[in-house]
């Protein structure tokens, strides 16, 4: 077998020299791995959520036309990263091969079932067929192939869970992961798209860190959702609004908090213009946690700056140490995040 790069610069076709992620094309060949890189039968793929609404915008709503855009974004760079969002998601599938160099450094074995926790927009790619596109859930059953390099992370399917509730819970692991780490007892917490996947799950974690001294609200998208998180119980206030209309929400926010506003607001939308609602309704002293890959680094510095808001914002790391574990040990703790999960991922 070829030596491979930790960080499979050797999987780059060009520009050369920069990692996986950044290039415009990688080497999806699949017929020979190199000595570091574990070749994955490919089931499924959790695209982001932002990448796949804007696909599915793009086709309006057509399956077929959905599916020749990812086969044409894939053809085109070997990997699945969505042009206009930059995004790209994770997947599911089988370990197929193990490379010479890896060969008891790993404890992955020829048969496991895997969830890659590194972004389809780095990952080498070849799909073979689409079989089934689930919109509602972004996720799309595919025959194919990929490539896990080195340095690539992942979670092995746990037996308890069904795969493909594990899968999506792990889609979004990083975001009510960084929650369980950024909210203190006492605090007051904005989650906006609180009624979404990753909103549920740092919804929970956020009432279970922030205790009976703190508050959660939930900004929910739909009556739906809304209706859904409030029957939930996690959060002390649910409400819907556009988050796209910073000052009606800041103000909601200012009456719902006695002009306090929030020690830290976490945003999981997967649509733009939301990154000064998230500002607004946050304290000068407090935190703005932006786990939405529609966010615009620009909008949100420039924003802060026009309103002389001196808060402290993060961008949304999809990973954090114990970032699997905490995300699926809260569909084993709540049985009413665990139900809803299943009914409408699963």
């Amino acid at each position: 077998m070829k030596k491979g790069n930790k960080y499979g610069t050797h999987r780059v076709i060009e520009p050369k020299g920069v990692l996986p992620q950044p290039a415009n094309k990688l080497d999806n060949n699949m017929d020979e791995i190199y000595d570091n890189e574990i070749l994955i039968d490919v089931q499924t793929l959790n695209i982001d959520s932002a990448s796949f609404t804007q696909i599915h915008e793009q086709a309006k709503g057509d399956e077929a036309k959905i599916a020749e855009i990812m086969l044409d974004i894939v053809a085109k760079q070997g990997k699945h990263r969505n042009p206009v969002t930059g995004s790209g998601g994770m997947l599911l599938g089988t370990v197929e091969k193990i490379g010479d160099a890896l060969i008891g450094k790993t404890d992955l074995k020829v048969g496991d079932k895997i969830a890659t926790l590194v972004s389809l927009s780095l990952t080498p790619l070849r799909i073979d067929k689409i079989k089934e596109i689930r919109a509602d859930v972004d996720q799309v059953d595919i025959d194919g192939k990929a490539i896990l390099f080195e340095s690539g992370i992942y979670a092995k399917i746990p037996a308890d869970l069904p795969e493909k509730l594990a899968l999506s819970a792990l889609d979004v692991a990083g975001a009510p992961a960084q929650t369980a780490k950024l909210v203190k007892p006492g605090d007051t917490v904005l989650i906006i798209g609180a009624g979404g996947k990753s909103g549920m799950l740092c919804c929970y974690e956020a009432k279970k860190r922030a205790g009976v001294t703190g508050k959660v609200i939930g900004l929910c998208h739909s009556q739906k959702s809304t209706e859904r998180l409030q029957k939930l119980g996690f959060c002390d206030y649910v409400f819907s609004a556009d988050a796209t209309q910073p000052v009606p929400v800041m103000e909601k926010i200012a009456e719902l908090t006695n002009g306090e506003m929030c020690d830290i607001t976490i945003n999981n939308v997967n649509i733009t213009d939301t990154e000064m609602t998230s500002i607004l309704c946050t304290k000068d002293t407090g935190l703005v946690y932006f786990f939405s890959m529609a966010t615009s680094f620009t909008k949100a510095a420039l924003g802060a700056e026009g309103v002389g808001s001196d808060v402290t914002m993060l961008i949304g790391n999809g990973y954090t140490r114990g970032h699997a574990e905490i995300t699926l040990q809260e569909l084993r703790e709540s049985e009413e995040l665990r139900k809803i999960f299943t009914e409408l991922y699963a």
